[in-house]
């Protein structure tokens, strides 16, 4: 096979980046591993208010906007709830998201094959598996959009993550309520070590979570999500069903990475560890990072010239995230639970709120390239 440029990922990094390049005329060929869009989804699906502004986002994909927020303490008690005076959040409906996102691909020439898994380079070219057997394909780029843990990085010789938390998460339908809808995080080191446990509760699902640093759980990432689950706040009078869908995986919280380019492709999403470091947040800097990446793409593949993908240079945007970096070191440093009750003492004053708030509402996003 042969196409311009071969995308390995077909998460929303992988279909945007696809996409934007097919639109400008390139041939994109796509291969996702997963048999079906709909399965194995990572991620919790929470946008913020920049990227709701920033990007058009089918509305149907989309829950009810948050703008309630509660941070609880170990003890559960005397939750700090911030209340922004602008929608702050919408959780998507991932499965619908990708479904839309990869429709827009096919409709602007993508090649997309599903089932179909990279297994490296060879021989000058790109090799692919799928259930017939190996596939040769000369491209003259190739997009590693495979997640934390790309196998494209490690081919490049780019810049792959070290610094990963592991998260699990359930996701079900809940009935329909009076209370506001709301985000409540949940800072506990002997429950979620280095992160927080969390409930998104907007009216039509609840997404019952924990992260953390997989070496630091006391009893594994399962059976702290199961303990979680038994006394999770937000869920008051709502009972869990029987079944309910799983999620979970890696989540680079190390920055952006310095070397995400070379003259034969590059990386994207959390390949590229395009993750905010302090929040975990990917959705946004996933879709910005993505359309750098297809434009300077789409200038190589015009101009003929390799040495163009120098310009994707994660080295300058990670210096926009000393402070989330620095942050994300002292949160790290939160071991039990005394020390994340005694924050919350801090926490519950003027310049604490202040703070959150500027966390939690601030205005800012991605850096732009």
């Amino acid at each position: 096979m042969n196409a311009d440029v071969l995308v390995i990922g077909a998460g929303l990094a992988g279909l945007r980046t696809a996409t934007l390049l097919a639109e400008c005329g390139h041939d994109v060929l796509l291969a996702e591993r997963r048999p079906t869009l709909t399965g194995a989804i990572r991620t919790t699906g929470i946008f913020v208010r920049r990227t709701l502004d920033d990007f058009a986002l089918p509305p149907d994909c989309l829950g009810p906007p948050i703008r309630h927020v509660a941070l609880y303490p170990p003890t559960l008690r005397r939750a700090v709830t911030l209340v922004s005076a602008r929608d702050e959040y919408r959780v998507a409906d991932m499965a619908s998201l990708y479904t839309a996102a990869a429709r827009t691909a096919t409709d602007a020439g993508v090649r997309i094959a599903l089932g179909t898994r990279y297994a490296g380079r060879q021989s000058g070219a790109f090799l692919l598996m799928d259930r017939n057997g190996p596939i040769s394909v000369q491209a003259r780029f190739v997009v590693g959009a495979d997640g934390a843990r790309s196998q494209v990085a490690r081919d490049l010789g780019l810049d792959r993550n070290r610094h990963l938390l592991v998260g699990g998460e359930e996701v079900f339908p809940i009935p329909r309520h009076d209370e506001p809808p709301t985000f409540h995080c949940v800072i506990d080191p002997s429950l979620a070590p280095g992160y927080l446990a969390w409930v998104v509760n907007d009216g039509q699902h609840a997404h019952v979570g924990v992260a953390g640093y997989a070496c630091r759980f006391p009893d594994g990432l399962r059976r702290a999500l199961d303990r979680f689950s038994n006394a999770a706040p937000g869920l008051h009078g709502i009972s869990r069903p029987d079944e309910v869908e799983r999620r979970g995986g890696p989540i680079p919280v190390g920055g952006v990475l310095r070397r995400i380019s070379s003259v034969d492709g590059l990386l994207v999403g959390d390949a590229a560890g395009a993750v905010s470091p302090l929040t975990a947040g990917g959705l946004d800097p996933c879709l910005r990072l993505s359309d750098h990446a297809a434009e300077v793409l789409d200038e190589a593949l015009r101009s003929g010239r390799a040495d163009t993908l120098a310009r994707y240079n994660g080295a300058a945007l990670r210096r926009r995230f000393r402070g989330r970096l620095a942050l994300r070191r002292g949160l790290a440093q939160v071991r039990t639970p005394p020390v994340a009750t005694a924050a919350f003492t801090l926490l519950r004053t003027p310049p604490g709120r202040y703070a959150a708030r500027r966390i939690l509402f601030g205005d800012a996003s991605f850096p732009s390239p």
